[in-house]
């Protein structure tokens, strides 16, 4: 039988998550605080022992003109991938909740690879159907990632396996004087700056500072902004997020010039550090195209992130469970248009930043 989240099963939901292999910080209440715009909910499932044995967190959005919402469980759920049970239990929640807020959509798109077939059969199962798609970043979350195992590994273990010419360049911003430092919200206005003129330059909508400024209070310590200097001046920055085994490379955004000086990989082994110091099983960094050909405009995201020594790993994907057909169609073309229309005005707009 399920049961709903309240406020004084709040921080027992919250330690679950982050306890379990599967956690993430999609799935954390301190995410839907950084989501104002969507109402959270959470399901959970407990064992015989009265102990929580499955969770899943979803996010509700109206959207305009259907008079339906939007239910999205960010990488949920948070179980055992083998617990049919669970999982049907959870999904038994989340129907009731799509049946009070109108839902005509009910989308996962799970911390699973895609080798674990079986997963996927099972939502098959359960009526679940894979969203087609390309191998960009054409989905709310990268199905394509590279993940760095760092459980139980020194430094230098670390270290010794990324390629060559990546620890010497770390080596190159380090002699150049780069700077690495934990910033709090009054670098915010610089990252958001350094993040507009990335997002330009590469072709990718960036979010406003305020944004960000939330990021740092509604994560908290989970939460890191890490900016690289050279002679005072701010010239690179990411934002990282550490939750339960797992850090993850969330943005990343640098100038057009002093690239020279590979402030980004500083910046990626500074993570890394925050991963190995808190005895993380895993480094994530996070997206890159599933089309790893050289041709592909994208490539160099990849070829990056791929010198680091992590492994390419896919996902199962956004998967839907339509309960709205008209709706789901309807809803998946216009915020497809309005994707691609948001994306060229703002590149007009802030074109003099390229």
């Amino acid at each position: 039988m399920y049961e709903l989240i309240t406020q004084d099963t709040l921080q027992e939901y919250e330690a679950f998550v982050q306890s379990h292999p599967k956690g993430n910080f999609a799935q954390s209440y301190l995410w839907g605080k950084q989501k104002p715009m969507w109402l959270w909910k959470a399901i959970a499932v407990r064992g015989d022992d009265g102990k929580l044995q499955g969770t899943m967190a979803v996010m509700i959005r109206k959207m305009p003109l259907v008079g339906r919402t939007l239910m999205y469980a960010c990488r949920g759920p948070v179980c055992d991938l083998d617990d049919r049970e669970t999982f049907a239990q959870l999904l038994e929640g989340a129907k009731a909740l799509a049946k009070t807020h109108k839902s005509y959509v009910i989308k996962i798109d799970p911390d699973v690879p895609s080798s674990n077939t079986a997963f996927a059969d099972m939502l098959r199962s359960f009526g679940f159907q894979s969203k087609e798609g390309g191998k960009n970043f054409e989905a709310i979350q990268p199905r394509y990632v590279f993940r760095l195992n760092v459980e139980g590994k020194t430094e230098e273990e670390v270290m010794a396996g990324f390629h060559q010419k990546w620890r010497y360049n770390i080596r190159v911003a380090q002699k150049k004087g780069v700077e690495v430092k934990i910033c709090g919200k009054e670098m915010v206005p610089a990252f958001a700056d350094l993040m507009l003129t990335t997002g330009v330059r590469d072709g990718f909508v960036t979010r406003q500072p305020e944004y960000f400024a939330a990021m740092l209070d509604n994560l908290g310590e989970h939460c890191r902004l890490y900016m690289a200097f050279h002679e005072g001046q701010p010239i690179a920055g990411t934002l990282a997020i550490h939750y339960g085994d797992k850090v993850w490379y969330l943005y990343g955004a640098s100038s057009n010039e002093h690239r020279n000086l590979m402030p980004n990989y500083l910046l990626q082994w500074n993570m890394i550090q925050w991963a190995i110091e808190t005895g993380c099983r895993i480094y994530d960094f996070r997206g890159v195209s599933g089309d790893v050909s050289e041709d592909n405009p994208l490539y160099g995201l990849y070829r990056f992130k791929k010198g680091f020594g992590g492994d390419f790993t896919e996902f199962v994907g956004e998967m839907d469970l339509v309960l709205n057909k008209p709706a789901y169609l309807f809803t998946e073309k216009a915020t497809s248009l309005f994707k691609d229309l948001r994306k060229a005005v703002y590149l007009i707009k802030n074109r003099d930043k390229k």
